[in-house]
């Protein structure tokens, strides 16, 4: 074969390879010295061996911006891929979709990761993360603590990277992600050179992916570390402590409430490590109480209190629910009452139980607010709607017999991004309400 011959179908591979509407690839498969005329055909192939094809008209979400591929959504599999393996997504009519983690035992089948015919590697994750790093510099300039990746909402499905100082800890919620951690860990390392990495796997949604359970150092050595947000320093246990250390996406809402306590009475339930109490406490509230079931989280709250030099905050372990009625039942009263529990439910067919306790809490934070008080109520639900969580809190109002004008409501930190075209991104809810 001529070299300028060669040279045009290397050419027009290359062309066809990077074309977003193309599926199957034209090699010509020439013996030296024959000319392409002469043999008059070609064998197609698939730039991938491993495809999955979408049903008739079920790509339109996934070409408006959403990132999964529900199993029921799949006509055919092909090439025999395994959990964690890249597949390209193909609609009905075979135009390439994106690529991106399979999982076969998962309701979500496909995790989309590009848009793009592009090598799943190293530099890839080493450009995502950069990207996410970028963003994170913009809104926290000052801050070396922060939530990395987010996820879906960073175009990393299944990754959560959070930042504490010179620590990073890291979840992989896919079976894809999971699959590539070492690497994962690898360009996190080029990036920060962290004194340790922990994988904080433990949580529950890893069942869905037919994945373990553990938490563990995986690189470096842990040592302790106190972060400072808003002024106020912290005590982080990347081992021992809730899901990757600390709850990072309350972080503006904790600020928040500052100008809202001022010269008053503050109960704080559900208060975990102190997050609220302390910000309560700087917001120079007169008083302020935190109550959580957990007794090893209240005692971290106390040393969080001890750190800081406070003896304005006081913390109490109790059943958040009972105590509220308690304190109703005797006519306590409070300026301000936050309410930040943990979610009610973790799938939509538990959002009516769910609203229930809503209700329940609300109800009884309510009665024993004082008039021209403010209640402070979050839900870390997705399944539960932003309406339908106002409305719950609404008619707990009704119900306890008080008057109630929403003043402020917000979602997570910045460095939880939400993507308009996945709803599912969007989880926390926090409102401020004045009450009457």
């Amino acid at each position: 074969m001529r070299e300028e011959q060669r040279e045009l179908i290397v050419q027009s591979m290359d062309e066809s390879y990077n074309r977003k509407d193309t599926n199957p690839l034209c090699v010509l498969q020439l013996e030296e010295g024959h000319d392409i005329a002469s043999r008059g055909f070609c064998f197609y192939f698939d730039a991938m061996e491993k495809h999955v094809v979408l049903r008739k008209n079920e790509e339109h979400r996934i070409l408006a911006g959403h990132q999964w591929v529900f199993s029921n959504e799949i006509a055919s599999v092909k090439g025999e891929p395994e959990s964690g393996d890249i597949v390209e997504v193909l609609s009905h009519q075979s135009k390439f979709l994106g690529k991106g983690f399979f999982n076969p035992h998962s309701l979500i089948a496909v995790r989309i990761l590009t848009l793009l015919r592009e090598e799943i590697s190293f530099d890839f994750f080493e450009r995502r993360i950069s990207q996410a790093l970028q963003l994170r510099k913009k809104l926290f300039p000052q801050s070396d603590v922060y939530r990395l990746a987010h996820s879906e909402s960073d175009f990393l499905p299944g990754l959560i990277v959070d930042k504490y100082n010179e620590y990073l800890s890291i979840q992989t919620l896919s079976f894809g992600m999971d699959k590539r951690l070492q690497l994962l860990c690898d360009v996190l390392e080029s990036i920060f050179h962290p004194r340790a990495i922990v994988e904080c796997n433990d949580s529950a949604l890893r069942a869905l992916e037919h994945l373990p359970q553990h938490r563990r150092v995986i690189r470096g050595t842990l040592d302790e570390t106190i972060i400072v947000e808003h002024g106020i320093k912290f005590k982080v246990d990347l081992l021992n402590g809730q899901k990757t250390g600390f709850f990072l996406d309350q972080r503006e809402n904790r600020s928040r409430i500052r100008h809202y306590v001022r010269n008053g009475s503050v109960l704080d339930c559900f208060c975990y490590e102190g997050g609220f109490s302390l910000n309560a406490g700087a917001g120079k509230a007169t008083s302020v109480a935190g109550i959580d079931q957990s007794s090893a989280v209240v005692a971290k709250a106390r040393l969080n209190a001890h750190i800081n030099d406070t003896n304005a905050v006081t913390f109490e372990v109790a059943d958040v629910f009972d105590r509220l009625k308690e304190l109703a039942h005797e006519h306590a009263r409070f300026d301000v009452v936050i309410l930040d529990p943990p979610s009610f439910t973790k799938s939509k067919k538990n959002v009516s139980t769910a609203l229930r306790g809503y209700k329940e809490i609300n109800q009884f934070a309510l009665k024993i607010i004082n008039a021209g008080g403010f209640l402070v109520s979050a839900s870390c639900s997705h399944h539960l709607t932003q309406e339908a969580f106002l409305t719950a809190i609404e008619h707990a109002a009704q119900k306890a017999g008080r008057r109630i004008q929403l003043l402020e409501f917000s979602g997570a930190s910045p460095d939880h991004p939400v993507l308009p075209a996945m709803p599912e991104t969007s989880y926390l809810k926090c409102g401020v309400f004045s009450v009457q």
